[in-house]
C-alpha cells in the first residue's frame, strides 16, 4: 500500500524501509504541512471527543503533572428513557484547556477512519501492529514525568511546539512483563530540544523521555504517537508452545507423584520432542503464521441487502500473500487459503493492493469478471465495501483528492 504519510516518514528519517525501527534514536522533519493537517488537527480531535462516548483510561486529562479525576470532565448524558451514557462535558474540557492541561486520547484509530487507514498502512509497512494516541497540550502545562515505553514509537508533531528530553535505555530490551523492574532512568541524554510542527522522532523501546510546555507560555501542542510493538524471542517461544498442542505427548498430565526416576525420564522425553520443534519452526515461520492467521480488522460486513458494492478495499491487518501455482492463484490471509484460477492473478493484485478499487474500473483494466472476485473476497472478509466515510480515509493520502 502506497500511503503519503509512510512515504513522508521514510524521507524525514532517512529510511528506505521499516528495518531501522528499534535500532536507534532518529529525528527528521516533514515539510508537507497540508499532510499534517490532513491526518489530524486540534479541532478534529475535540470533535472526536465530543461526538463519542469516551472515558478513562482511553480518554484522560492531566493538569499540574497529575491525572484529573474523570468526574472533572466526564458526565453521563441521560436519554429520555433514563439511560446514562458517559460523554465528555465539552464546557468543562474547554475550561481546563483555557487554564492549561494535557488531553490524551488513546487509540484514535479506533474512532477516526483516516487514522485507521494510516495505521493499517504502517502495519503493512512495519509488519507489526500499530496504534496511535493523540496528545493535545495547552498553555504551559507539563506532560508526563520521565518514563519509558515497552514499544517503539514514532512521534509526529502535528501542530504547535513542545519541549522534549530523550535519554538512553537503562535496562537492555525492557518489557512490560519482565523478570526485573526498570525504574532507574538513564543519565545519558540523547536529545533535548523543541519539536516544531512537522518534526518527527523515533524513540526505541526502553528509551526514557518526557515532554512539556512549561517553558513555552501561551499556545498549544498537538502530537501523535504511533506505537509499534515488535515481536521478541519470548513471543516465538509462546508460539512454539501453542504448536506443541498438536502433539499428544505435550497434552498429557505431568507425573507429579511418580518416583524421581520417572521424572527424569519424563523430562528426557519432553526435551527430546522439543528439540526438533525448535529446529524446524523458525522465527520466520512464526512471523508468517501470525500475519496469515490474524483475522481481518474491524469493518462493516457486506450482506448484499443494499445492493452490490461499487468499490472495495482490503482490510487485513497485514498484506495478504498472493502465490502463483500451476494454473491457480492462492491468497493467504485472515486464517484462510483461497484458491482462484490463474488468470485472476492481475485482478487479485489490484483488489488486494490496500488501495480502494472501483470494480468497474478493475474489470475494464483486466478484462475479467472482477465483480465475482470482489464478492468472494468480501464474503471471506479479506475486503470490505468502500463506504463514503471509509473512502474519505484514503482520499488525498492513498488515492488522489478527486477520487
Amino acid at each position: 500500500m502506497e500511503h503519503r504519510f509512510v512515504t513522508a516518514l521514510e524521507k524525514a528519517l532517512g529510511w528506505t524501509s521499516a528495518a531501522p525501527l528499534g535500532t536507534g534514536f532518529a529525528r527528521g522533519s516533514i515539510e508537507d504541512f497540508e499532510l499534517l493537517d490532513r491526518l489530524l488537527n486540534p479541532r478534529q480531535l475535540l470533535d472526536l471527543v465530543m461526538r463519542r462516548s469516551v472515558t478513562t483510561p482511553q480518554f484522560r486529562i492531566f493538569q499540574g503533572g497529575s491525572e484529573l479525576h474523570p468526574g472533572r470532565y466526564i458526565d453521563p448524558a441521560v436519554t429520555r428513557r433514563g439511560q446514562a451514557i458517559p460523554m465528555a462535558d465539552m464546557r468543562r474540557v474547554g475550561a481546563l484547556m483555557r487554564e492549561g492541561c494535557t488531553m490524551v486520547l488513546d487509540e484514535v484509530d479506533f474512532f477516526d477512519p483516516t487514522m485507521e487507514a494510516t495505521c493499517r498502512a504502517l502495519q503493512w509497512w512495519a509488519r507489526e501492529l500499530v496504534q496511535v494516541n493523540a496528545y493535545l497540550t495547552t498553555k504551559d502545562a507539563s506532560g508526563f514525568n520521565l518514563h519509558w515505553d515497552d514499544h517503539d514509537t514514532l512521534i509526529v508533531q502535528l501542530a504547535g511546539q513542545k519541549t522534549w528530553e530523550v535519554r538512553g535505555a537503562s535496562r537492555p530490551a525492557p518489557m512490560y512483563r519482565d523478570s526485573a523492574p526498570n525504574t532507574e532512568p538513564s543519565d545519558e541524554i540523547v536529545w533535548q530540544g523543541t519539536m516544531q510542527a512537522g518534526d518527527v522522532m523515533h524513540i526505541p523501546r526502553g528509551f526514557w523521555h518526557q515532554a512539556t510546555r512549561a517553558d513555552q507560555g501561551d499556545g498549544y501542542s498537538l502530537h501523535a504517537t504511533f506505537g509499534i510493538v515488535k515481536r521478541v524471542g519470548v513471543n516465538w517461544l509462546a508460539w512454539l508452545a501453542d504448536q506443541a498442542r498438536t502433539q499428544e505427548l505435550f497434552r498429557r498430565d505431568l507425573d507429579r507423584w511418580g518416583a524421581s526416576e520417572s521424572w527424569v525420564e519424563q523430562q528426557r522425553v519432553l526435551a527430546q520432542a522439543v528439540a526438533p520443534m525448535v529446529a524446524q519452526l523458525s522465527p520466520q515461520d512464526f512471523f508468517d503464521a501470525r500475519e496469515r492467521e490474524r483475522l481481518a480488522a474491524r469493518h462493516v460486513p457486506a450482506t448484499g441487502l443494499f445492493g452490490q458494492p461499487e468499490a472495495i478495499v482490503c482490510v487485513t491487518d497485514f498484506e495478504p500473500v498472493i502465490q502463483r501455482n500451476d494454473g491457480t492463484v492462492e491468497v493467504l490471509a485472515v486464517g484462510k487459503k483461497l484458491t482462484f484460477a490463474g488468470k485472476a492473478y492481475a485482478a487479485l493484485g489490484l483488489l488486494l493492493s490496500g488501495h480502494p478499487v472501483r470494480i468497474a474500473d478493475a474489470a475494464e483494466t483486466t478484462g475479467l469478471d472482477v465483480a465475482q472476485l470482489a464478492e468472494i473476497l468480501v464474503k471471506e472478509e479479506v475486503c470490505t465495501e468502500l463506504t463514503p466515510v471509509l473512502s474519505s480515509a484514503y482520499t488525498g493520502l492513498v488515492t488522489d483528492a478527486t477520487s
